[in-house]
Order: structure tokens, then sequence, then C-alpha cells
């Protein structure tokens, strides 16, 4: 039997965990999303905090779509946790070009392709769960960490 894995956050002890590997292609965005968002329906949230958790994942994936390996594919991997006391956490991680400046790129309306892009993607992420980290170094790739309490349709937790 595997030994529980503990989250520092909260100390809640992981009760599920997946990994997900694909290309930096748009038709992938979605798949991604619906993969997550299934994996976080074993916690029982609301239709809201689903369509949360849907909505920051498509917002992490496309940075790393449109960001991460500018014209070129590269590989996503997200990683995401369901803990026993309802807390969810993902991680969406390329090995693309990286961030020069986390803050300014955290800025809402600052896109590095200028106009062609809205410049609101860490923005919507940060509005819609309850805490996202940002880790990144030039040259090396980017780590966008999503994290949620998950109170569910049950609210007994």
């Amino acid at each position: 039997m595997k030994k529980a894995i503990k989250n520092v956050h909260n100390k809640s002890t992981l009760a599920n965990q997946m990994k997900l590997e694909l290309e930096s292609r748009s038709v992938n965005e979605s798949f991604a999303r619906a993969v997550v968002s299934a994996f976080a329906a074993q916690l029982d949230p609301t239709v809201e905090e689903l369509t949360d958790i849907k909505t920051a994942v498509s917002e992490a994936v496309t940075n790393c779509i449109v960001h991460a390996y500018p014209n070129q594919n590269g590989k996503i991997n997200i990683w995401a946790g369901a803990y026993a006391d309802g807390f969810f956490r993902v991680l969406v991680k390329d090995r693309g070009c990286g961030i020069e400046d986390i803050a300014k790129a955290k800025q809402p309306l600052y896109s590095t392709l200028g106009e062609e892009r809205a410049g609101l993607g860490f923005a919507v992420m940060e509005s819609f769960m309850d805490h996202m980290r940002v880790r990144s170094k030039p040259g090396a790739g980017t780590t966008v960490t999503l994290e949620k309490q998950v109170k569910g349709k049950a609210n007994d937790r």
C-alpha cells in the first residue's frame, strides 16, 4: 500500500491524483479542461466550482500553447490532486521559453503579443481560484499552480 502524501498547504491527505501530458496544440485545450474537470468531479463540486476550475485550467493551458512555445509545439504536463478535505490543486507546466518578468506578466491587459491577445489569462485564473502561483525561469519553462477549496454540493466538509 502506498504511503499517504501530505499536502503542506492545508495538512490534508492526498486522496487521489492524476497526470496528463499533451502537445501544445490549441485542439488540446478543451481536452485538458475536460479531463481535469472530470477528475475534480470526485469532490462533488457545485456547478460554479467546477466551472471555475475548468476556466482557470483552460487559461493556464492556453498560456502554454500561445506563449511557451512560439512557432512550435512542445509538451504540457498537468498534475491534479484531490485531497480528503475537498482541497483541489492543479499544476500546469511547460518547458518553453519561460517568463522574464512574472509581476509584469500578471498585470491585466499585459501581453507579449501586443493587441493580438487580451492579456487577461493570469487575472482570470486568479479570479476563479482561491490561490494561484507562477514560477518561471527564462529558457526553462513555467509552472502555474492553481488551488481551490471545494465546498461541494453536500457542503458538509
